[in-house]
């Protein structure tokens, strides 16, 4: 099952997009009808709610009267958090049995406007943010739903912003435009990824190495390398120690192949395997074979490690998965740390990178082009290591 959470601020047309995903055969999940589902005529919600806000929340026909409860509940924050306490276990709860009930193969759409200020974007493999102008979903609120543009505008500002969004968002629908516009992006949005994404995990299919192709410094990379940390801190726990973003697009300036690099540390590697299904539910598929890396202490025996692939068609990523046993870990942040200190070796490292993928461009993997590289990262390991020692560096 591949989980996509739903978001966007009021008025930027997301009904549209959840519709059109429910065409192509999403199984739509709307946290709205939910939340008026579980205080419905008859339900332990509903009782709930009116023995807390009194008898005269009840409309005559003994429904909910909204505006009747939205003024006493939303008069202080003591209020809202008691009424926020009756329904979100209940939506919660709900929601689950839903999911649960949906097929293996299912793309579960998940429509949940206050996505992004309750913190839930890593519960998703993949969050898709709806926006539109400001203007326009003033216009939009004030003709669908009867508001006044003053309290349009004022909805619009006690939601998040843009940037908060943008922080969450894998993708990003821009629904300002014409209707057809939109449908068209949702359109390939369903069929060039999300159904691809979905059989890759379900399936475990592991993205093979492409041939390399280094592209220039992607300001932006950070940001997505942070967004696939958080869905995998609650997926590892406690066994993970920490986790990182590491490899070239983890240093600002430096070209790289567009895939983030990014590091578990566990203890072992057994606490590596005992998280490795785990890893690939969450859409980090383990590839398959022994995967290490080359020692750089004289030693003989391989530095083995665990590797996962990102299945998502259109953000790959590369999951090192390293044992505290060997020192792979350190010198992949020490790698990271110093290049980001020293701005003439990221240069020439840059240069390293251009000239190889060049030469390697036609070999459809990026085996031979690593491969070719590599003389010139154990070199720089020991640059690095006499800038560790000089400035009290440390993990």
């Amino acid at each position: 099952m591949l989980r996509v959470g739903l978001t966007g601020g009021i008025g930027a047309g997301k009904s549209t997009v959840s519709a059109r995903l429910a065409e192509h055969g999403a199984v739509v999940i709307d946290a709205d009808l939910l939340a008026r589902e579980v205080v419905g005529p008859g339900t332990e919600g509903l009782a709930e709610v009116v023995a807390a806000f009194g008898q005269d929340v009840l409309a005559a026909d003994g429904t909910l009267d909204r505006p009747a409860l939205a003024a006493k509940a939303f008069a202080d924050d003591e209020s809202r958090t008691r009424l926020n306490g009756i329904i979100h276990p209940r939506v919660g709860a709900r929601t689950a049995e839903l999911m649960a009930q949906a097929a293996p193969d299912a793309i579960v759409v998940h429509d949940v406007p206050l996505l992004v200020e309750n913190g839930l974007a890593p519960m998703y493999h993949l969050v898709v943010v709806v926006d539109a102008d400001p203007e326009t979903r003033v216009r939009r609120v004030v003709s669908s739903r009867g508001m006044s543009e003053a309290d349009a505008r004022t909805r619009i500002a006690a939601q998040a912003g843009v940037e908060q969004r943008r922080a969450v968002a894998d993708v990003w629908l821009d629904n300002s435009g014409a209707r057809d516009v939109v449908l068209a992006e949702v359109d390939s949005l369903w069929a060039d990824r999300l159904v691809r994404f979905e059989a890759n995990v379900r399936l475990r299919k592991a993205r093979a190495p492409l041939s390399p192709v280094i592209a220039e410094p992607n300001p932006d990379w950070p940001r997505q390398a942070e967004r696939a940390l958080a869905r995998l801190r609650p997926v590892t726990g406690d066994r993970a120690l920490r986790l990182d973003h590491i490899g070239s697009t983890s240093v600002p300036g430096l070209p790289a192949k567009d895939c983030l690099d990014l590091q578990i540390l566990v203890p072992t590697l057994d606490d590596a395997d005992a998280i490795s299904d785990a890893l690939s539910d969450a859409g980090y598929v383990r590839a398959e074979g022994e995967w290490w890396d080359d020692p750089q202490d004289g030693s003989a025996e391989p530095w083995l490690k665990r590797f996962h692939f990102g299945a998502d068609p259109a953000r790959p990523v590369n999951l090192h998965v390293r044992s505290r046993q060997t020192p792979a870990w350190r010198l992949a942040l020490l790698f990271r740390d110093w290049l980001r200190d020293q701005p003439a070796e990221r240069d020439a490292y840059a240069e390293v990178k251009r000239s190889l993928a060049h030469e390697h461009q036609a070999d459809g993997s990026v085996l031979d082009y690593t491969e070719a590289k590599q003389p010139w990262v154990n070199a720089a390991f020991e640059r690095a290591e006499r800038w560790a020692a000089a400035t009290n560096w440390s993990p």
